[in-house]
């Protein structure tokens, strides 16, 4: 087992989910401050669930001995456009899920950091799979009835 991977893996994922969960939050006010407090919840809620990994971070990164590191976060693009937020999303998503499908597997050796990125890496292809499915909806059913369920 590398641990000095694994901790370096864990900070880096550490430091850009909490620049992503800051960014839902925003997001989110946003997003409820247009009406749409469906999706402003939606997002409240995700900003939670990323600071919750967060943490698992960084009790691994302790658990390997070492300190968490805080780190200053990327400038990160805040939108208006409910639909474009959404793709932007989407493309982080389907550029970083399977890298971090990659690189999860390259930490096979260590079973607990592996583990929770494993675990990690479910929740935000779970994630991508939601953003699809609100793109396909509004293909479908039209932008503002889309918007009309976000209300």
């Amino acid at each position: 087992m590398d641990k000095q991977k694994s901790i370096a893996v864990l900070q880096a994922y550490a430091t850009g989910l909490a620049a992503q969960s800051l960014q839902h939050k925003v997001q989110s006010k946003i997003f409820a401050s247009q009406g749409y407090s469906v999706l402003g919840e939606k997002y409240s809620e995700h900003a939670e669930e990323e600071m919750g990994w967060v943490d698992k971070f960084i009790d691994r990164i302790l658990d390997l001995g070492a300190t968490p590191k805080v780190q200053t976060a990327p400038e990160m693009p805040v939108f208006e456009n409910p639909v474009d937020y959404i793709k932007s999303d989407l493309e982080v998503s389907r550029r970083e899920v399977p890298a971090l499908m990659e690189l999860t597997q390259s930490l096979a050796d260590d079973f607990k950091t592996y583990d929770i990125l494993k675990a990690y890496a479910l929740d935000e292809e779970e994630d991508m799979y939601w953003s699809e499915t609100q793109l396909d909806l509004i293909e479908q059913i039209g932008l503002q009835n889309w918007l009309t369920k976000q209300l």
